[in-house]
Parts: structure tokens; C-alpha cells; sequence
């Protein structure tokens, strides 16, 4: 489950992604009320099994269980600030009726990921990253988003799609400290479990230029970062 808010008296929106279907605004009926069967399941952060009954505007659920909890990373406000950035990428990227199985996959794995450790200082980089793969605007590291040469990338462009040579440096583009690029690719390639050592203005600066880049992309502020820099 991505998010919820209320509807109408006692009702819930729940707004879910499922891997075959997109992102689904379905509603709970009766959830708010004391009594209800199955509102404690239907939290952010929840892996769940759901029957639905087919509405004319709004899915009804008639049925759930749980597959997975995440329980452990509930616990931990690091934690969940950085689930909750996830939460809010995939919600912003997924598009209703349309298959997103690498989406619900790498937000599955992102998830579990917490549930298990402390996070990495690069996990919510590496995460943005994958996703901006996976919706086919991975910015370029190892080359010049120009002209694809491989050497002197000493410019961030997020108009241009990444790394720039001085000779392809586009207004607005700006420079990067030496071994960021370098450290932004390992992390753009490592998987979520094994992210490589690194120091922590090193990460500090990769999350500051990969969030810019995913907000450009998606056109809009990405708010949980905001609480997670603070």
C-alpha cells in the first residue's frame, strides 16, 4: 500500500501499485470505524493480498491478508523516512492500468532491504536511481551526455541526462567535486544489498544531486527528502 486518506464517513481511499495492474485507487469501506475487519492491514509500507470488487468509478476491497508487514522497520524513524521516500517515488512514476513489475520489485526489495538493516547512507540514492532507470531517464556517468566521451566529466546537468565534458557544458550546468561521478555510478550500479563503503559528504552530495535530477524529472518536489535532510 502506498497511502490512504478518508472517504466520506467511515470509508478509505487506499491507493495501492500492484505489479500487473499500475497504481489502483481503491476504497475500504467502513475502515475507520472501531470494528472493522481489516483497517489495520490496509497501512502504508504493507505488502498485502486484496479481493476486490469492480466498481463503476472506485474498486471496492472485499477481502485481505497480509503478505508482509515490514513490522521491524516501523520502528525506526530513519527507517521510514527513507520507506517513505520510495513510497512517494513510485506513487509519482506509476501510472493506473499499466504493468509495473520492475517498480513493484525494486520498492518490494527496497523495503525489505529496511526491514533488515539500518540504512545505507546511499540506499535511498541507489533506490532513485534504479527508478529513474526503469522509467528510462538514468542519467549518464560514465560518459558525457553530449558527446559520450568518457574522460574530464566535470559538469551535472539534469536537462542534458547527467555528466558533461567542458566542451559540452549547457547553461545551468554545474560542477561536481572530484570522485562524485565515479561514486554515483558505483552506486547507480551496485544492488541495494551491497552498497559500496563510502564517507558521508560523499553520499550527503550524491542524494543532494540525485534528488534535483529525479525532481526535474518527475516535476515536483519530492517531499519526504525534505523531512529526510532534516
Amino acid at each position: 500500500m502506498l497511502r490512504g486518506y478518508p472517504f466520506g464517513e467511515s470509508h478509505r481511499i487506499v491507493v495501492l501499485v500492484s505489479p500487473n495492474h499500475g497504481k489502483l485507487r481503491t476504497v475500504a469501506k467502513g475502515v475507520r470505524k472501531t470494528k472493522s475487519r481489516f483497517g489495520g492491514r490496509l497501512e502504508p509500507f504493507t505488502h498485502v493480498d486484496l479481493v476486490l470488487y469492480e466498481g463503476k468509478n472506485l474498486d471496492t476491497i472485499t477481502q485481505v491478508s497480509t503478505i508482509n508487514a515490514f513490522g521491524e522497520l516501523r520502528n525506526h524513524l530513519d527507517r521510514v523516512l527513507a520507506a517513505s521516500t520510495m513510497l512517494e517515488v513510485v506513487d509519482a512514476v506509476v501510472q493506473e492500468g499499466e504493468p509495473s513489475m520492475r517498480m513493484f520489485l525494486l520498492l518490494q526489495r527496497g523495503l525489505t532491504v529496511l526491514d533488515h538493516r539500518e540504512p545505507h547512507p546511499d540506499l535511498v540514492t541507489s533506490f532513485l536511481l534504479k527508478a529513474a532507470d526503469i522509467i528510462g531517464v538514468a542519467p549518464s556517468f560514465e560518459s558525457c551526455a553530449g558527446c559520450g566521451k568518457s574522460e574530464g566529466l566535470k559538469r551535472f546537468s539534469f536537462a542534458a541526462g547527467g555528466s558533461l565534458c567542458e566542451s559540452c557544458r549547457t547553461p545551468g550546468a554545474y560542477s561536481l567535486r572530484d570522485g562524485l561521478v565515479p561514486h554515483l555510478a558505483a552506486v547507480a550500479a551496485a544492488d541495494l544489498t551491497a552498497l559500496p563503503d563510502t564517507n558521508p559528504s560523499m553520499s550527503s552530495e550524491a542524494l543532494g544531486v540525485t534528488r534535483r535530477f529525479m525532481e526535474h524529472h518527475l516535476e515536483r518536489e519530492l517531499k519526504s527528502l525534505v523531512m529526510l535532510d532534516g
